[in-house]
């Protein structure tokens, strides 16, 4: 069986930095511990209004879903539509296309994650 090794180029410190740089950007944008919930709830549930929205993402209260929509919006995750036109007003919220550009990373996150936690449980379970 063959094993094949990509040669990497060697870290610089520029590219580390950029790098960094970069990640922290990122974290910045989608980190906390809603931001990921509300993207992945409106990417899996469509259009959706804030009451449901905030069932779907349990835990966390109006105040603060508001504040992360307003976030999301402003990063041009999230879509919020106003329907003036009945009574009472409606308004939803969706997932942009950008938002959509996060699904491999949510994958990625996703899987990884699984085999952390896997790994964390047979790492518990041979030390005792």
């Amino acid at each position: 069986m063959e094993t094949s090794f990509a040669i990497e180029e060697p870290i610089t410190h520029q590219r580390c930095t950029e790098s960094l740089s970069s990640v922290e950007d990122a974290i910045y944008v989608i980190g906390g511990k809603w931001k990921l919930k509300i993207i992945i709830a409106l990417q899996e549930h469509g259009n959706i209004r804030f009451n449901e929205l905030q069932r779907i993402v349990t835990g966390i209260s109006a105040r603060v879903l508001s504040n992360e929509l307003k976030d999301l919006e402003l990063n041009g995750f999230v879509k919020r539509i106003v329907h003036s036109e009945q009574t009472p007003v409606v308004v939803e919220y969706i997932s942009t296309d950008y938002s959509k550009t996060l699904k491999p990373v949510i994958i990625a996150l996703s899987e990884w994650g699984r085999t952390h936690k896997n790994n964390i449980r047979e790492d518990v379970f041979e030390n005792k």
